[in-house]
């Protein structure tokens, strides 16, 4: 196969970028002001840009607020319409407030401000969380302000409760955060809000964390927002806001391959991936080491793929330009007797690995 032939736009491909961007057009655009901790104030830099709008003369209105310290919100409600929650009986105060969804649809503004929206629904409500709500929102084509703090981000739990000791009770899927048009990181200099209010529990080194893994967040959702871009307009070139590394497995020993790209992983707080071309079936002794290698890399917390191809050096190409991977480790060993007339794979898998740094790990005693 010619590697080039992997940058060759599919009809079926196509066809599917141009349905998902006409459905993309349809929607309202989605901003969502992300905050590190509690009481950073991003409410409040979202109230001031929904303010900001209604001064331009779009139609704003109010979906939902917070319950708890709204008092410092009062100068901008007293400027806009609100659309009031409904008050739910007999449920924990908690889980009391539901946005009144039909009645924002049928007022249909242009914008809608909506706060935590991590808050979940009570039983029997329209949608049992408050994403979801926003997301038949969107769907309607209307525009949504929200706030989140990271505490409330699903997939982010596990590394804030290894930070702080604490785990929320609520969440909105990190999909819904990746599906944002923009994200507003609300980032205060941990110093400055250690010990304050809410945040008494926490100290600075805690703080500091926490908001490193929300920036990690935030690069993150830029690279799916630049990967639909380079979608909808046929892009394929291997461009990425984050470090990808990709560690090519052989049936040889890949440790030293995979250890260097763990550290660097760390060191540019990137992604890492692993791969195997399959050859067919292999002797019992190869076999064995190449499962090795993938549980190692599986350890070490890579994403691993088993990939088919009559041709692996064109197939790991047409991977790493689809996953947009940004460095390349891979083995290799010069075979005696090789053909001066012949190109070496290593050499042709270097010379159309554009855009793409390739690390090579000489294979003898290791790889």
């Amino acid at each position: 196969m010619d590697p080039q032939e992997s940058h060759r736009p599919d009809p079926d491909d196509l066809l599917r970028q141009i349905q998902e961007q006409e459905k993309h057009d349809e929607r309202g655009r989605l901003k969502i002001f992300l905050g590190f901790a509690p009481r950073v104030g991003k409410s409040v830099r979202m109230f001031d840009e929904g303010l900001r709008r209604l001064k331009r003369g779009q139609d704003v209105i109010v979906g939902a607020i917070q319950r708890q310290g709204a008092e410092h919100l009062e100068c901008y409600l007293r400027q806009m319409e609100i659309i009031p929650a409904h008050g739910v009986c007999g449920h924990d105060l908690a889980h009391s407030e539901v946005i009144d969804v039909e009645a924002i649809l049928a007022r249909h503004p242009q914008v809608c401000l909506i706060d935590e929206l991590a808050r979940e629904n009570p039983p029997g409500s329209r949608n049992a969380h408050r994403w979801q709500d926003v997301d038949e929102i969107l769907s309607a084509g209307i525009t949504v302000l929200g706030a989140i703090n990271l505490q409330h981000v699903l997939e982010e739990q596990a590394a804030v409760e290894r930070i702080t000791g604490r785990r929320s009770t609520s969440s909105v899927p990190a999909g819904f955060i990746h599906s944002a048009d923009e994200l507003v990181i609300v980032d205060v200099p941990a110093e400055q809000v250690a010990g304050a209010g809410e945040r008494g529990h926490l100290t600075a080194a805690q703080l500091s964390g926490l908001r490193e893994q929300t920036l990690l967040l935030a690069a993150q959702v830029v690279e799916e927002q630049l990967q639909r871009y380079m979608d909808a307009h046929g892009m394929r070139q291997g461009w990425s806001t984050q470090e990808r590394l990709l560690v090519c497995i052989t049936p040889r020993s890949a440790r030293t391959m995979l250890d260097s790209a763990v550290r660097a992983t760390k060191r540019f707080h990137g992604q890492l991936l692993a791969v195997y071309v399959s050859q067919g079936e292999l002797p019992s002794t190869e076999d064995e080491t190449l499962q090795d290698n993938l549980n190692y890399a599986r350890r070490l917390g890579a994403e691993v793929y088993v990939l088919d191809g009559a041709d692996p050096i064109a197939r790991i190409l047409q991977f790493a330009h689809r996953e947009r991977v940004t460095q390349l480790f891979i083995g290799h060993s010069q075979r005696k007797g090789w053909a001066f007339w012949k190109e070496n794979p290593v050499d042709r898998l270097i010379k159309a690995a554009e855009g793409i740094d390739v690390r090579l790990f000489p294979q003898g005693h290791s790889a």
